[in-house]
């Protein structure tokens, strides 16, 4: 009965210490970071000059320009 109980305990430990261990991530933070930052940049490219325009065009209908 002890060893049982003592077994079960250990292995609650194991878990425990196995969900908290989160280094193996870091590569998939990194990676999502660095694809969001590449379809901001082509985003960006492909729409700034469109964009640059509406920003123009109301601020030249608010000011009267």
């Amino acid at each position: 009965m002890r060893n049982r109980v003592t077994e079960r305990l250990a292995t609650a430990l194991r878990q425990r210490r196995a969900a908290a261990d989160d280094t193996g991530d870091v590569a998939g933070w990194v990676l999502i970071t660095l694809m969001t930052a590449g379809l901001v940049t082509a985003l960006w490219a492909i729409a700034g000059p469109a964009l640059t325009g509406v920003f123009n065009d109301a601020i030249a209908s608010v000011t009267g320009g």
